[in-house]
């Protein structure tokens, strides 16, 4: 993925998503690393991200759990570039409700939505 924001834009979206009380975190206890974070604002999964080596280890799907047990539907969007997560969230039981070309989204980049659970005439294909 292209990198679209400095570090400084990046610190300071984060603190507001921890300012916020949504964000989650992973953490390896024998490193002493946060490895990944979710951020969940109500029905919405406003981010999840994991570190290389911590993705195919079950943090991905624990955070989803948590999400999906504190909220009866979620949605995200992820971009679609980002093949790799849009199997992990069908594999998870969402499905694809639109593309769009990320002209509404802050980096300009093509995007995928998802919701969970499907609602009566959501498709559950494959892009």
């Amino acid at each position: 993925m292209p990198k679209e924001h400095s570090g400084a834009e990046a610190i300071s979206f984060c603190d507001q998503m921890i300012a916020k009380g949504w964000v989650s975190v992973a953490e390896v206890e024998t490193h002493r690393r946060i490895v990944g974070f979710m951020a969940q604002d109500g029905a919405e999964i406003c981010a999840l991200y994991l570190t290389a080596e911590a993705r195919g280890q079950g943090i991905g799907k624990a955070f989803l759990a948590r999400a999906k047990a504190a909220s009866p539907s979620l949605k995200l969007w992820t971009f679609q570039a980002n093949t790799g997560a849009q199997r992990f969230y069908l594999r998870e039981g969402f499905v694809e409700v639109q593309r769009t070309d990320g002209a509404a989204n802050g980096e300009g980049l093509p995007d995928v939505e998802y919701h969970w659970p499907p609602k009566q005439g959501e498709s559950d294909h494959e892009p």
